[in-house]
């Protein structure tokens, strides 16, 4: 077990996390179509949300890491089946290639697993597929109720429900979206022919799932490499498998200063560090950096939760804070919306947690990145109304103003 008691220790940890990340580097992927689809295949997954008060999350953990990506190129990517749709630990997009590591899912859930509904109706799931077989692709809109729709999945008509579930246990894939808008197809109509279609096994899943985390994240601990997936075997054959690398010296421990065990491949930490500029990145609350809130904490002291889901007066940060990472810390916290019709960003409240920087230099770092945050919003204005510390809210406006 090495500790990392020193701050350098700690720094060259974070460096090479983010570096893995692609967060680091101005063009770790390249840029645009080409540039989106090799980021996609080295992070694992772009997890899919719909709350949209900025830019959709699964556009903008792309934003982040691929200089001149589009929204639009992410349905590029799923046409051109670079992509396919499915579960993660969420709803994402996933590299094609990695398409059988989705199969043993898939099958728990049409041997019983319940994902969303219990008692599937399955005769109105095989009139669906005979219909898809017959007919073609099917949009998830030519199911809309013509009756007012409450609120809530739970209130979805029969079929959307069977449509989701035969989606789930992977008789159907996702071919095409208009937005939030779905289209459904036949399986092998959809899936390259060139794809393995080999249902891996515990111990060859885990393996996947280790190498996809050291490669993304450089780091993970033992319940990370498993994150929300709740195969009993497949954690298992994961403990296995790092017990065996730890033991074979291909892999290593270390811990973090708030007592947190990582693993990391043997001599991560003995090559140089990477180097960061003076360059901040906006991300989303779902980006794949941030989302294993625990690896974040231990490894950043960053204490982050996404607020959206926490009642308006327990709120600290605002509905939906975007994480602010300066070089290689999280120095803040934004919370803000766009307003699409008037083009006009609105930062409700902006809050600063780390002030061993020189001020002007993050102030500079904080505008330069909403100039290229403010076109992917398609904003052409901004305004900030609340800053914490409050000695922060002059040089901040007197910068912004440049900007509107």
């Amino acid at each position: 077990m090495r500790y990392l008691k020193h701050p350098k220790e700690l720094a060259q940890l974070r460096r090479k996390v983010l570096s893995a990340q692609g967060l680091i580097q101005a063009r770790a992927f390249g840029t645009g179509l080409a540039g989106a689809a090799e980021a996609i295949n080295h992070i694992g997954y772009v997890q899919i949300d719909s709350i949209s008060v900025v830019e959709r999350a699964h556009h903008h953990v792309l934003h982040a890491r691929v200089p001149g990506f589009k929204p639009a190129m992410m349905n590029q990517l799923l046409l051109s089946r670079d992509v396919f749709e499915y579960w993660s630990h969420a709803a994402a997009f996933l590299p094609i290639a990695d398409f059988r590591f989705s199969l043993p899912y898939k099958q728990a859930i049409k041997d019983g697993q319940i994902h969303w509904y219990k008692s599937p109706d399955k005769p109105l799931m095989r009139d669906l597929l005979d219909r898809i077989r017959r007919d073609g692709p099917l949009r998830s809109r030519d199911l809309e109720s013509k009756q007012p729709r409450r609120e809530g999945w739970w209130d979805w008509k029969p079929a959307k429900k069977a449509l989701e579930q035969l989606y789930m246990q992977g008789d159907l894939m996702v071919s095409d979206r208009e937005g939030f808008q779905k289209t459904y197809d036949l399986t092998e109509r959809v899936l390259p022919d060139h794809i393995d279609t080999r249902t891996p096994g515990n111990e060859e899943f885990a393996q996947y799932l280790l190498d996809q985390q050291l490669r993304s994240h450089a780091c993970v601990s033992l319940r990370g490499v498993t994150y929300l997936r709740k195969s009993a075997g497949l954690r298992a054959a994961v403990k296995a498998l790092v017990e065996e690398g730890l033991a074979r010296q291909t892999l290593e421990q270390v811990q973090t200063p708030n007592g947190d065990v990582l693993i990391i491949e043997a001599g991560t930490l003995d090559g140089s560090t990477p180097r960061v500029s003076n360059r901040m990145r906006i991300l989303s609350p779902f980006d794949n950096s941030v989302i294993q809130r625990d690896r974040l904490k231990a490894l950043f002291d960053f204490d982050y939760q996404l607020e959206c889901y926490v009642p308006e007066a327990k709120r600290q940060h605002g509905y939906f804070s975007l994480p602010l990472l300066f070089r290689d810390e999280f120095v803040g916290r934004m919370d803000c919306k766009a307003h699409r019709k008037t083009k006009h960003l609105e930062i409700k409240a902006l809050h600063w947690e780390r002030f061993d920087h020189d001020e002007d230099i993050v102030v500079e770092a904080f505008v330069e990145a909403l100039e290229r945050f403010l076109p992917f919003q398609d904003c052409e204005s901004v305004s900030l109304t609340e800053v914490y510390p409050k000695r922060w809210a002059k040089p901040l406006r007197t910068a912004l103003a440049a900007l509107s």
